[in-house]
């Protein structure tokens, strides 16, 4: 007790002044005031772990719903009923619980419910219960989430065209390379024409090409709305493309009706050999009296030419037989070609066998010029998509391989051969582009010197049979040499919206204006040769492309590809390129629209590739 009070006894004596230093002395306040804070600052950071849970399982939860519309959509029957069938509810179900389960991030069960909306989409509604962790600590409520989302294809219809090389190197396979693979060439007949193609190998490239396509097909029919309207054409092409019966049938007066053609034309009689011998058995008839007359045709008879021989009676009944052939011009002859655009069976002027010809569809182009770049506003005739023909500049002319022959040089040449010729003039020659020798002498056929391939198919609705019978039909075959040019020019023309062919993709009664796609495919680099007789004629003469320096064209013809690929991009068509078997060239890749561009090693990477291209047509999306 006595130390109690002393020290009672102490601090009262010390007086006020202690008290005040007491006062001021805040060593031992921050433990209190940190207590103190403590609350606030647990609600904050409880706030803030939770608030970053709830922004991830919001973000998941939406996701999820957007897969399960997705889904939904996509196997959504089209019953005709308000309610969404089980088939597409279950996929729904099946694929939102893929991408969200319960006890994400201590999230509940969660719950979803697609529906089918007034216009034939999926709709979904997810809702999921989030407790709170550190925020409990101020009582905090869980958090229910909510989400909406829905599905739907895009509305536009489509319109697709194929165009595809068809060129002697797809009877390969793929496992063959760029070296080719030798097979022998086949004749066939198509329109009553015999016509030759290389004989494909099993599982050629040709064969993959054909099962591509109809798994394009099948890829987009399962994931389009059945109200969009699809259309297809195809464009098969190598040193020219067919398409003379799609083009009469839109613009009947589009092909014009004289054209000169490398050719030639009997320019009188040609001397060949001369004899004499005497006629006894004459005498009696008086044998002068015959002198100067001609004997009766022997072979050389058509088209007003000379007869084979001549033979002179002189008046001791000595006669001198003279043969003669027919004498040609080899030059640029200008040939009617009415009645053969017509579809006519008409006589070949070339000849005087009384050969006649049937046009199988293949065409030159229309007036070009010779050039490396070219303005997109200011195209020729031959690049202009939507040049109407109404003059022989922007008309196009009817491919003629029977009258064409080759010639040693650009200029005219008079020719008949020699004694040991044929009647006919015909040259024996039998090497391919061999001076005086026929476009259809089969060496020349064989190599690809000329081709005519299957005819184009104008954009229309095909069903899957339609599709399979084009691409498996008789003529849809490899031959020929490459021309990206040729193909894309007509594929950009068939599908344009401003050309000849604008009623083939113009926009359906309420609709809106088709999407419109180009699938390129090729197996081979740009390969133009100044001996093939195509599209631009036979560089070799008519340098349409070269200008003055024939077989040095391949950088105009690539100049030419790429501008037309520039032509189908400006008119909103979207360009997919796909290299088969050989790498994507610069050009092949600048041809593509951003990102359309792929490579096929092989078959099975080619169907991939077509389908792959078929389900970015058919654009199924989130639409909210």
């Amino acid at each position: 007790m006595r130390l109690v009070r002393r020290i009672r006894d102490g601090w009262a004596g010390r007086g006020p002044g202690v008290m005040r230093r007491i006062a001021r002395d805040v060593a031992g306040n921050t433990l209190a005031i940190m207590a103190i804070a403590l609350i606030p600052l647990t609600a904050m950071a409880g706030a803030g772990v939770d608030t970053a849970r709830l922004y991830v399982v919001k973000a998941r939860l939406q996701q999820a719903c957007d897969a399960g519309a997705l889904a939904g959509r996509k196997f959504m029957l089209d019953s005709g009923g308000s309610a969404l069938d089980a088939t597409a509810t279950k996929q729904a179900q099946q694929f939102f619980a893929n991408n969200f389960t319960t006890g994400y991030m201590q999230s509940g069960t969660p719950k979803f419910t697609p529906t089918k909306t007034a216009d034939n989409q999926v709709a979904g509604t997810a809702t999921v219960t989030v407790p709170m962790t550190i925020s409990k600590m101020v009582a905090a409520s869980d958090v229910t989430l909510t989400v909406t989302c829905e599905a739907r294809y895009d509305v536009a219809d489509a319109d697709v065209m194929f165009v595809l090389d068809t060129t002697g190197s797809m009877a390969c396979t793929t496992s063959d390379g760029t070296a080719g693979c030798s097979q022998p060439v086949d004749s066939y007949t198509t329109n009553g024409n015999t016509a030759y193609s290389v004989r494909e190998k099993n599982g050629s490239k040709l064969s993959g090409l054909r099962s591509a396509v109809l798994s394009f097909y099948d890829t987009l029919a399962d994931n389009i709305d059945p109200s969009t309207n699809v259309r297809y054409g195809f464009i098969t092409y190598s040193s020219t493309v067919n398409v003379g019966t799609a083009v009469r049938a839109v613009a009947p007066d589009a092909f014009v009706t004289s054209w000169k053609y490398n050719s030639r034309r009997l320019n009188g009689d040609n001397y060949l050999s001369k004899s004499t011998y005497y006629r006894y058995d004459l005498n009696s008839r008086g044998c002068s009296a015959l002198d100067g007359t001609r004997s009766p045709a022997t072979g050389y008879t058509t088209q007003g030419a000379a007869s084979t021989f001549e033979t002179v009676y002189q008046g001791n009944c000595q006669v001198t037989e003279t043969k003669y052939g027919p004498l040609w011009l080899y030059d640029l002859i200008p040939l009617d070609v009415s009645q053969y655009v017509a579809g006519g069976s008409v006589l070949d002027p070339s000849k005087i066998t009384g050969a006649r010809s049937t046009w199988q569809g293949c065409i030159e182009e229309r007036k070009t010029n010779d050039a490396t770049s070219f303005d997109i506003n200011n195209l020729p005739p031959d690049l202009d998509p939507d040049l109407m023909p109404t003059d022989d500049d922007s008309k196009w002319r009817p491919l003629w391989p029977d009258v064409f022959y080759y010639r040693p040089n650009r200029t005219s040449i008079n020719n008949g051969g020699s004694s040991g010729s044929p009647v006919n003039g015909d040259t024996t020659n039998t090497s391919q582009y061999g001076n005086y020798t026929n476009m259809l002498m089969y060496n020349n056929i064989a190599l690809g010197y000329v081709s005519c391939g299957k005819a184009a198919q104008r954009l229309t609705k095909m069903s899957r049979d339609d599709v399979a019978a084009y691409v498996n039909a008789n003529d849809f075959r490899a031959q020929g040499g490459t021309y990206h040019d040729v193909g894309m020019i007509w594929g950009t023309r068939m599908l344009s919206p401003n050309g000849i062919f604008k009623g083939d993709t113009a926009t359906w009664p309420g609709r809106n204006e088709p999407n419109r796609y180009i699938v390129f495919m090729t197996d081979g680099d740009m390969s133009p040769n100044a001996n093939v007789y195509g599209a631009y004629g036979t560089e070799r003469y008519d340098m349409r492309v070269s200008g003055n320096s024939p077989g040095n064209d391949l950088d105009n013809h690539n100049a030419r590809f790429l501008a037309e690929c520039a032509a189908a991009k400006a008119r909103n068509i979207t360009v997919f390129v796909v290299g088969f078997g050989q790498s994507l060239t610069q050009q092949l890749t600048q041809c593509a629209s951003p990102g359309k561009a792929y490579y096929a090693s092989d078959n099975a990477s080619l169907q991939t590739a077509f389908k792959t291209i078929a389900n970015q047509v058919a654009m199924l999306r989130v639409s909210k």
